[in-house]
């Protein structure tokens, strides 16, 4: 059974001719990105460029090169930032080791890690201490993934879907605990548990859902606008987990095709064909501006009739990395 849909939020039922476009509510940067980015733009403000932002501050080509473009360099690796300079390390969060290498070259360091990706580090530190096998839900290779794992690399062994959770060993079957990738698909990850559960009955869950309430939030409304939209445009990069996963969602939910996109020149005519109600969203880490830019290419196609779907109210805010609230004495850190 479907959950009711909020009074204000059902769309309305279109005429055969009419060609209309749902726009999600949420959708868009989380608090999270939101916290992220301005640690860059007020490193930038306070010290001057250039400002090193140690991997992409969040994944998102359109923020990263309006970045750089206002004087922040972006690096791989720890040891390609100069000796005595800033870095700000990314939402994504970061291994301990990180940390020693940055402070071996002398490194000014403002953490940008999203306060939702740290209370997994704290988590995943506390099982491990406890000398629990940590299985840790994600996907390979994601800085996220890294970075946790290396809160505690000798307790945690990565589970990257359904398929993998068939394969996991452990020492001791009464002391594991799963933990998640906080930008992963709600539905899979569940999945992923019940395979796991049926062979660790005794699993233990994390003390809190480590799966974001952006993520969480950003996910729903795709599947609502699935429900009446043929074709669902997700803003967004392709190296963002978030963002891939609401494409899935989308489909999954019922919608017919389902398409990532950074900008609005990237959609394809052809995908129009036939299609009265376009679903449109973005992912947690694309601002408004590129929403907007779609909207303004779909209206160009006749996509005039614009209706709000909103299916959560959203309020959360992060304050601004410690290391930077101390700079800021006299500027509330709201005014931001």
């Amino acid at each position: 059974m479907k959950p009711p849909t909020p009074p204000h939020s059902h769309p309305s039922r279109p005429t055969q001719a009419t060609k209309r476009v749902l726009l999600a509510s949420p959708r868009g940067w989380c608090a999270g990105v939101d916290r992220a980015v301005a640690a860059v733009e007020k490193a930038l403000e306070l010290y001057g460029a250039p400002v090193y932002v140690r991997h992409e501050i969040v994944h998102n080509k359109y923020v990263v090169q309006t970045l750089e473009r206002k004087g922040a360099i972006f690096v791989e690796q720890t040891d390609e930032v100069p000796e005595g300079s800033i870095v700000v390390l990314s939402a994504h969060g970061v291994a301990p080791t990180v940390h020693t290498e940055a402070a071996e070259r002398m490194l000014t360091t403002i953490d940008a890690t999203c306060p939702l990706v740290t209370k997994v580090h704290k988590e995943a530190t506390r099982y491990a201490n406890d000398d629990y096998d940590i299985l840790l839900i994600g996907h390979q290779g994601h800085e996220e993934v890294i970075g946790t794992t290396g809160q505690a690399p000798d307790h945690i062994q990565l589970v990257d879907g359904p398929t993998d959770a068939a394969k996991v060993e452990v020492r001791d079957e009464a002391k594991v605990v799963w933990l998640s990738q906080t930008t992963l698909s709600v539905d899979e990850t569940m999945e992923t548990v019940d395979t796991l559960k049926t062979r660790f009955p005794n699993l233990l869950s994390p003390p809190s859902d480590d799966i974001c309430y952006a993520t969480q939030n950003r996910q729903i409304a795709v599947k609502k606008l699935a429900e009446d939209a043929q074709l669902v445009i997700v803003v967004g990069s392709r190296n963002s987990s978030n963002s891939q996963r609401m494409v899935e969602a989308a489909l999954g939910a019922g919608a017919d095709t389902a398409y990532l996109v950074d900008f609005a020149d990237e959609i394809d005519e052809a995908w129009l064909h036939g299609v009265t109600t376009v679903g449109l969203t973005s992912g947690a880490s694309a601002p408004d501006v590129l929403v907007d830019s779609v909207l303004k290419w779909l209206a160009g196609h006749g996509y005039t009739d614009v209706e709000t779907v909103k299916t959560a109210d959203q309020s959360i805010t992060f304050s601004l990395p410690k290391e930077l609230r101390r700079n800021l004495r006299t500027q509330p850190v709201d005014d931001l």
